[in-house]
């Protein structure tokens, strides 16, 4: 199979992606990009460690997700812990969709330019592509 060659833009995305999404796992976000997981797996700990010291921090770094408690507690102080908790859960979220609409958006331009069908006709081979499909 050939090789295929990422930007390093796409791979700085993909890594982002993924460790802007609590619980992922590198085959979902890698079948969601549709690459290979252990490509991804690379990009990530390679990211890590070009950021830290060494290879010691390449333990994963995600924030652990929680069940949320379905009983409300009594105490003011554990009711203000579980909303702040569910304000970081969102705003994971949040960050992962941005990421993953920013992907999609990139991709979109990427594939408009190709497709450019207009762009790649001059306007005499356009005249004699008319003249072809006119005669048939």
């Amino acid at each position: 199979m050939a090789m295929k060659d990422y930007s390093d833009e796409f791979k700085a995305d993909a890594v982002a992606l993924f460790e802007s999404t609590p619980g992922a796992t590198y085959k979902s976000i890698a079948t969601d990009l549709g690459i290979n997981r252990n490509t991804l797996r690379n990009w990530v700990l390679r990211g890590r460690e070009r950021r830290s010291a060494g290879p010691a921090a390449v333990r994963d770094t995600r924030p652990a997700t929680r069940a949320p408690q379905t009983t409300p507690s009594s105490e003011p102080d554990e009711r203000i812990r579980q909303l702040e908790a569910r304000v970081a859960e969102l705003e994971a979220s949040e960050r992962k969709l941005a990421t993953e609409r920013d992907i999609l958006r990139k991709a979109a331009k990427y594939f408009a330019g190709e497709t450019n069908w207009k762009r790649l006709l001059t306007s005499s081979a356009r005249q004699r592509t008319v003249a072809l499909c006119s005669r048939a």
